[in-house]
């Protein structure tokens, strides 16, 4: 049995700096016993929307031998319809916004899936692990320098103990990823000069952003419930859309680098989002990443109506151009014609057969890294600086973790939305 560790908040903050690469998991210990070989692997849902419905699906179809038995998530209307599709019992379904930490008390969970609110993330993967447990967790991980260093952090205990983590990046499991990345590493469009990503489209939530202001202002939710019900919409729940969704995007181009950039300069704003009903995010970002050797990557994100859809991502070297999934234009033209399996199933059967074969993977320190910089590429919008990643990390004093005893009930007026040029970087200056 793997010795249990706590974490405290304190030791998690400790970190002061991201450094690039990926995790060395050199010496990793053996999982625990209940999730080797052909054995049960029990796992329980954090998170019981949509995402975390969706991710639970896809877990048990990934592999056999792979069980829902718990369930977690702050409101009881979420739980219902997994707790029966896949029958779990009512002595395993936890409501509250402690919920999770009862969950992964429970001795013969063996793995956990993450999928409530990114605000949530770092605290609810530092109980995971402390409780030993295996872990898939939905991107973005954190929506603060705080958080991306709490993460960091757990990923380095469970890297300790022999637990696997795997982020919800389904792209670096989709093999027309995969494939075209080999080969960009491989020289195929040669050295790297400038790249784009996107994730620009329509709006999201109009009627949910409505019914949920007129429960507000009714006043059948406190201000903390009506938050978490509206999260999309909450900056220290969602990290805005460059996070919770474009991430995505730059994650691909972080891994077309294989580095990450040395500073952000961003802009953006809110044009169309502009009631109370949709919190304190933006509606548009454009940012300009600077990579390693100063080559410049163009970075843009949009959720507003009747514009043109673009979720894509392009990268430009000395001998051709590439798409990233499955397309090379240039000197050594290409494309992809293999298997095209479902990546969010693929993820999770990669995340259970690494458990189960004794070598987890750990994706943590790379997806808090990427998270990082759409969180920098957001604040750098909102306050119209350039800044570089090293002061971010060690300078920035952004905290917007939960508070320890949050309750649904609380009041906590919702922020403004950042105003460029009055908005306060947090420690620049």
């Amino acid at each position: 049995m793997i010795q249990k560790q706590k974490l405290t908040r304190r030791e998690l903050l400790k970190s002061s700096a991201v450094t690039a690469g990926a995790l060395m998991l050199g010496g990793a210990a053996v999982p625990l016993a209940e999730a080797r070989g052909s054995d049960t692997i029990r796992v329980g849902v954090v998170g019981c929307g949509g995402r975390g419905s969706g991710a639970a699906r896809d877990c048990v179809k990934s592999s056999p031998g792979v069980k829902i038995v718990a369930l977690a998530d702050a409101f009881e209307d979420r739980l219902t319809s997994l707790k029966n599709e896949f029958n779990v019992r009512d002595n395993r379904c936890f409501v509250g916004l402690d919920a999770y930490k009862k969950l992964m008390a429970l001795d013969d969970v063996d793995m956990v899936i993450l999928a409530t609110p990114p605000g949530f993330r770092p605290v609810q993967l530092a109980e995971a692990i402390r409780r030993g447990k295996n872990v898939f967790m939905e991107k973005p991980v954190a929506v603060c320098p705080a958080g991306v260093k709490m993460v960091i952090e757990a990923s380095n205990k469970a890297a300790e103990k022999g637990l696997a983590i795997v982020a919800g990046t389904q792209r670096r499991h989709e093999p027309k990823y995969v494939e075209t990345m080999k080969r960009i590493h491989d020289g195929a469009i040669g050295e790297i000069v400038s790249a784009q990503c996107y994730w620009n489209m329509g709006a999201l939530w109009v009627d949910r952003a409505k019914t949920n202001w007129d429960n507000y202002k009714s006043g059948k939710w406190a201000d903390v419930e009506w938050q978490i019900r509206n999260w999309l919409f909450i900056r220290w729940l969602s990290g805005d859309h460059i996070c919770e969704q474009h991430v995505h995007n730059i994650d691909v181009i972080n891994w077309a680098f294989n580095a990450l950039p040395d500073q952000v300069h961003g802009l953006g704003g809110r044009q169309d989002r502009m009631g109370p009903q949709y919190g304190d995010i933006f509606d548009h970002f454009g940012v300009e990443f600077f990579y390693p050797g100063d080559v410049r990557t163009i970075s843009t994100c949009r959720q507003i109506p009747g514009t043109t859809n673009r979720v894509s991502e392009r990268v430009v070297g000395t001998k051709g151009v590439s798409d990233c999934s499955g397309v090379i234009k240039g000197e050594n033209p290409w494309r992809y014609e293999g298997p095209n399996p479902n990546p969010y199933v693929v993820e999770h059967a990669d995340l259970i057969k690494s458990i189960r074969s004794g070598n987890p993977l750990n994706e943590g320190q790379r997806i808090a890294e990427s998270t990082l910089c759409a969180i920098m590429g957001r604040e750098s919008a909102y306050s119209r600086q350039q800044f570089k990643r090293s002061w971010f990390m060690s300078r920035c004093t952004l905290d917007l973790l939960p508070p320890d005893g949050l309750k649904l009930s609380d009041s906590k007026p919702m922020a403004p939305f950042a105003v460029p040029g009055q908005y306060k970087l947090a420690g620049f200056g």
